[in-house]
């Protein structure tokens, strides 16, 4: 395994520690954006991390951006693909962690007791200097983090959250000391039960958040478990049948090279991407596919890496390991996801690089008047306190992030890979789809669908022997379907002497045994015989069964006009084609099928799928100016929001071209790359789930952007006429932060529907 996440050279993901609001996240992005060398960047508050693509051309290193960052006022590390961190434990003080939460309680509570009692008519307070004894340790020792950040802040020339607890309890707890010294007899005029509960408040508020931010990460993280730390490889000269301890070594993962054997034992998991070479099995590969039942592999089956073995042991050779396997690129794809960031919150960003100065100079201001109209330094130093805190912008800086991993990660666990956020704010305003056909709506492999005996005194059992055996050792997508009938059927082909094929017609053949022993027979196309005058009489016999969209192959006796059978060929559908374009109908969507198919064939599927328009004999090249077609509206100005639904190479333009891209993992590499969506199992069913999904997040999205902006808002002028006390303040904000937060893991509750 590589040290980093990279799917590219020059691509690194960074682990970044003490990122506390949305203004850390711009003043990371302005530090690192100033550095000559840097293409592409993305700091996500809520996942920690940042997504940074350094200029091949460049000689920037990334031990050079981690300086920088860290210069900033951050800690930063090279992420770990696998999932553990590589940071240096922290003194329990500076973490997030509960000990801290549970110590700053305990040294606040005592100064809170006596405000407790009040309204009981109990007047008792604790000495003035306990009081300073108990406040001081969490100013200064737990509270030590805010200083560090908010000065650190002050010198990069920007603000953040930790300068606003800084400023706002430095100020409760140095009047407190000037009362306390001045008159160490009136300690109830003393405030150190607000600085202390304040800095309490916010640890409590960051640890609940940063485990609420573990939760938005549990996708990721239940996909980094699916690999095994070791491997079993085959010695090269050791027989497959003969397991024992002397017959394989142990190795680490990242030792793995294409071309191993793997051994792979009952109840393990398979570590490598790979073709099973002996051995046979049932294997689990739900967390990978969303994929429930337990898939059955034999020889030359595929198998993924981090899926579970069943019963059997397998022999399996390594094809792709590390970040070329399937579970790396779905865990890159997933993570690209989450760290981007939606249109909307570059917005908010740039609100927030202004919100902190913005807040700083309306606690002056509110500080100043109350001083004026109130004659009252204590009270106004309290009210600019309670600004201060009730405006820190954690849960802006929140907000969006978290809805868009607990959104994305709910979608990858049943295999909805959404690889941009800016799918989030499109997918709710989807009114058309449109299909591809092949291998989207049907299985892309045609089967034989019908057999039509035109010689009545024919035998069906017969007929499939015979032109089975004409088809052997061809490789033609319809000679398939002909011996795959056969071989469901248990009917065994007639060998054929003379076999040629004929190019643009068919094939002919003698067979040797059975009804036309030594007799020249040919199959060959309707096109080649429709217009022949003794098959016009069978053509109109079953006018309506050769037009209805199938492929049509006639077989006959060769210079004759002895017509034998007519075989129709057809794309199955698949199972839940139908129910998904009734879900969509049902959303109030649009259906609409696009296919380079004839007219007959498309019309037919589009027809029993119940689609509502049908584009057939579409090339490559124009379907995506389809697509720009159907966004414009016929009857009013306003444009459609279009969705692309599609699996080859021939949808890539398509697909790139849609609002929404949708890609079956079934189809190819160049098709999933076009794509925002990726599909896993290439199930239909996930096409109105991914719709689903995603509104669902974009409503979470706006439904905590809606909350912050009201905790911040509506907070500061209370607080600024003193209706909430600092105390309040601290509590009110540490729990807008845990809203959005909980409001956004309710997405982890999301399950796809059943089609």
């Amino acid at each position: 395994m590589t040290t980093t996440s990279a799917v590219d050279q020059g691509f690194y993901i960074l682990d970044v520690g003490g990122m506390t609001c949305a203004s850390c996240v711009s003043r990371i992005e302005q530090a690192v954006q100033k550095v000559s060398g840097v293409e592409k960047l993305s700091v996500n508050l809520a996942s920690e991390q940042v997504r940074i693509r350094i200029n091949p051309d460049s000689l920037l290193t990334i031990e050079e951006i981690i300086q920088v960052i860290q210069k900033t006022g951050y800690e930063a590390n090279l992420s770990n693909p696998m999932g553990s961190s590589a940071q240096t434990p922290k003194p329990f003080w500076k973490s997030d962690g509960l000990p801290a939460v549970l110590l700053s309680f305990a040294l606040s509570t005592p100064l809170v007791i006596p405000m407790l009692l009040m309204p009981f008519g109990i007047h008792w307070s604790l000495n003035g200097w306990w009081q300073l004894l108990l406040a001081s340790p969490v100013q200064f020792i737990l509270g030590w983090r805010f200083y560090k950040a908010g000065a650190q802040a002050l010198l990069a020339g920007t603000g953040n959250m930790d300068l606003l607890i800084a400023i706002g309890t430095s100020a409760a707890y140095g009047l407190s000391l000037y009362l306390l010294i001045d008159n160490p007899t009136h300690p109830h005029e003393l405030y150190f039960e607000g600085s202390a509960v304040i800095i309490s408040m916010v640890l409590l508020g960051k640890w609940l958040e940063a485990r609420a931010k573990k939760q938005t990460g549990e996708a990721i993280r239940a996909l980094q478990k699916l690999w095994p730390v070791h491997a079993k490889v085959l010695d090269p000269h050791a027989k497959t049948d003969q397991l024992n301890p002397n017959n394989y070594r142990i190795l680490p993962l990242e030792q793995i090279l294409p071309g191993d054997q793997i051994i792979v034992l009952p109840g393990e998991r398979i570590p490598v991407d790979g073709i099973v070479l002996t051995g046979e099995s049932h294997v689990d590969e739900s967390l990978l596919t969303g994929e429930s039942a337990p898939l059955k592999k034999i020889i030359h089956h595929q198998v993924i890496g981090g899926s579970m073995n069943g019963e059997g042991v397998l022999i399996v050779q390594a094809e792709a390991i590390g970040k070329d396997s399937v579970l790396s690129k779905i865990i890159f794809l997933v993570e690209e996801a989450q760290t981007q960031k939606a249109p909307i919150q570059k917005l908010v960003d740039r609100i927030s690089a202004y919100f902190v100065p913005v807040i700083i100079g309306i606690a002056v201001l509110t500080g100043l008047l109350n001083w004026l109209l109130l004659d009252s330094a204590a009270i106004a130093i309290l009210r600019s306190v309670s600004v201060l805190v009730i405006a820190c912008p954690c849960a802006l800086g929140l907000a969006t992030p978290a809805a868009i991993m607990a959104g994305t990660g709910a979608a990858a666990r049943f295999g909805i890979l959404i690889k941009d956020p800016y799918v989030l704010e499109l997918a709710h305003r989807i009114d058309t789809v449109a299909f591809d056909k092949t291998g989207t709506l049907t299985v892309g492999k045609p089967r034989l669908l019908d057999t039509i005996l035109l010689d009545h005194s024919a035998d069906r059992a017969m007929v499939i022997a015979t032109v089975a055996g004409m088809q052997l050792g061809s490789e033609h997508p319809l000679a398939t379907a002909i011996l795959d009938e056969a071989k469901a059927t248990s009917i065994t082909p007639i060998s054929a002497t003379a076999s040629k094929t004929i190019a643009g017609i068919g094939i002919e053949g003698k067979p040797i045994d059975g009804s036309w022993k030594d007799q020249l027979l040919i199959l060959q196309s309707l096109d080649s015989v429709k217009n022949e005058s003794a098959f016009l009489e069978i053509q109109k016999q079953y006018a309506s069964t050769l037009t209805g969209g199938h492929s049509v192959s006639i077989l006959r006796v060769k210079e004759s006009d002895r017509y034998i059978a007519a075989f129709l060929f057809g794309d199955e559908i698949k199972k839940n084609a139908k129910a998904v374009i009734q879900a969509l109908h049902r959303q109030g969507i649009k259906t609409v099928m696009i296919s380079g198919d004839h007219q007959n064939a498309a019309a037919a599927v589009g027809h029993s799928l119940g689609i509502d328009q049908v584009y057939a004999s579409v090339m490559p090249g124009n379907k995506a100016s389809m697509i720009e077609d159907l966004r414009k509206s016929t009857t009013t100005q306003a444009r459609h929001w279009v969705a692309m639904v599609g699996d080859g190479i021939n949808d890539a333009p398509a697909l790139a071209s849609a609002d929404v891209g949708m890609a079956m993992s079934t189809g190819t590499d160049v098709a999933i790359q076009s794509a925002g969506i990726t599909l896993i199992r290439g199930d239909l069913g996930l096409v109105p789930s991914a719709i689903d999904i995603s509104k669902k997040t974009w409503r979470k999205i706006q439904q905590n952007l809606f909350w912050a902006f009201i905790f911040n808002t509506a907070g500061i002028p209370l607080a600024a006429f003193g209706y909430l006390s600092p105390m309040i303040a601290g509590s009110a904000m540490a729990l807008s932060s845990l809203f959005v937060l909980t409001n956004a893991l309710l997405l982890n509750k999301w399950k796809p529907g059943v089609y």
